[in-house]
């Protein structure tokens, strides 16, 4: 069979399917069994594949028509420009995160920071972690997550990514395993955030496949964005910033949460480039 051929019939059953973006999805899942570049794929389009390379295709694309997520699949995520390993132990790094740390250095660029390190609360993948560390070249990033099993991939893609010098990872619940006192000069987190009352309603890649416990954030979504409210600010230092992923509905119960908290100022919500409200900024006064 010619690679042409299998693509356009594996676009089809995955269009059936209720799949997004099936070309897309076609190409990639292809171009892993293959080892191919985007590139090489569609040069290679008239090339006859071999009965072996078929039959593996056709066990992973019917995975995928089960709607577990192609991520997962191939076990790598692209963000930032940069592969990610993954597994259904972590979430799938996102591009909404993508505009949460731009507008983070944005305002690093801007505003200036403390001395001090930096903590990123949540680390899953280490896709935020390792693009910190990255980024802000002069800095420790220190990264939490409850999830030992979260943690053993965030080391292998901080390893992959040659960050491992400067980045430290602790398991714990939040800040459980940090010195209450103000010692960080930027504290980032993309927290759970769903609410569980709208869990029918999500994707059933999302829903079925990424682990509850980084999703769902209690029956209104915020349980957790209020645990971070009461302790976060006792581990930033003056005139240190936090930033947070939240959800498109939140921006007016994030700001009365932490607007109720004396030692945050400079609360502001900005929009992603969809123009929906998605990432909090806060100061520590």
């Amino acid at each position: 069979m010619l690679l042409k051929q299998l693509y356009l019939e594996s676009v089809q059953r995955l269009f059936e399917a209720g799949i997004a973006e099936p070309e897309i999805e076609a190409a990639l899942l292809l171009g892993y069994v293959l080892h191919y570049s985007r590139t090489q794929f569609f040069l290679a389009l008239e090339q006859e594949i071999s009965p072996q390379h078929i039959l593996l295709f056709d066990k992973l694309l019917s995975r995928r028509l089960l709607r577990e997520p192609l991520a997962y699949i191939t076990g790598e995520q692209e963000f930032w420009s940069l592969p990610f390993a993954v597994s259904p132990k972590v979430l799938i790094p996102r591009p909404e995160t993508e505009e949460l740390l731009e507008k983070i250095f944005a305002t690093v660029r801007q505003v200036g920071l403390p001395s001090g390190p930096v903590l990123d609360l949540g680390v899953g993948s280490g896709a935020i972690t390792v693009v910190l560390a990255q980024e802000l070249k002069d800095r420790l990033v220190f990264g939490v997550d409850l999830s030992l099993e979260a943690l053993q991939i965030a080391r292998v893609n901080i390893g992959r990514h040659q960050v491992r010098s400067r980045v430290l990872l602790l398991n714990s619940d939040w800040l459980t395993a940090i010195k209450q006192e103000g010692r960080f000069a930027l504290v980032v987190s993309n927290p759970p955030y769903i609410a569980t009352t709208v869990m029918d309603t999500l994707q059933p890649e999302v829903r079925d496949f990424e682990p509850h416990r980084a999703l769902y954030g209690g029956a209104d979504g915020l349980s957790e964005i209020r645990a971070l409210a009461a302790q976060v600010h006792q581990v930033i230092l003056a005139g240190g910033l936090f930033f947070m992923e939240i959800g498109a509905d939140q921006q007016e119960a994030v700001l009365k949460i932490f607007s109720s908290f004396p030692e945050y100022d400079r609360l502001q919500v900005h929009s992603d480039l969809a123009g929906l409200p998605r990432i909090f900024q806060a100061r520590r006064c």
